[in-house]
């Protein structure tokens, strides 16, 4: 039977925020105060944010004229280089167990790769990964970036689904250390004129691909308490 999967659509919240959010839940679920695993999806402010393995050249840009341009800079303790999210970005939190699942990070990587793949499916876009890189490419392209992390099994940290995202962004970086990556939405390879509907779209095919994926029930909740 599958197992219930609890799924908080944030809208769209502060980084920093939930950042502390996730950090809670992971702390809260270790403890054993939650007992279900959590999806929270959420749409940020303009930020950069670096993982463990982020290094200089990956942000070319200085922090003072990422500022001026509106964009805030974090340092957190996912795996992965350097990324971008903004409006127009589906950003997805898992706040899982894998010892209920499988503990294992490589499977865990892949599957949300997986997800992402099938979710995509939904509008006919064709999507793969790439032999020794993480995340999620279209016709060459990188639609969505994944960097997690992983505490006594607890997962947070995620993906982030570039939907009506404004791409111009990404080039204030290089997008999770890779020279010459092209990034794409969703909207782009649609080629869409009329985008009003699309994170709502975008937002149900995510929850159907990972539930799919993970084998889970989801059942729409608040915010969490």
């Amino acid at each position: 039977m599958s197992r219930r999967l609890l799924v908080h659509d944030l809208c769209r919240q502060p980084y920093a925020e939930v950042l502390e959010l996730q950090r809670d839940l992971c702390r809260r679920r270790q403890a054993g105060e939650i007992t279900d695993d959590l999806l929270l999806l959420v749409e940020h402010d303009p930020v950069v944010t670096i993982g463990r393995g982020g290094r200089p050249d990956s942000l070319p840009t200085a922090a003072l004229d990422l500022e001026r341009r509106g964009v805030g800079l974090f340092e957190v303790e996912r795996g992965g280089d350097v990324t971008f999210h903004g409006p127009g970005q589906l950003v997805g939190y898992p706040i899982l167990d894998l010892s209920r699942h499988r503990p294992d990070l490589h499977w865990y990587l892949r599957s949300l790769e997986a997800s992402l793949v099938q979710s995509l499916g939904a509008f006919d876009i064709d999507a793969g990964t790439r032999p020794g890189l993480t995340g999620v490419w279209t016709q060459g392209r990188k639609i969505a970036s994944i960097g997690v992390h992983v505490k006594r099994w607890i997962t947070f940290h995620g993906f982030a689904l570039n939907v009506t995202t404004d791409l111009s962004y990404f080039d204030l970086i290089v997008p999770c250390g890779i020279r010459g990556v092209v990034m794409t939405s969703i909207a782009a390879e649609l080629r869409a004129k009329q985008t009003s509907g699309l994170r709502k779209q975008a937002t149900q095919a995510v929850i159907a691909g990972f539930s799919s994926v993970f084998d889970f029930a989801p059942q729409e909740a608040g915010v969490p308490a």
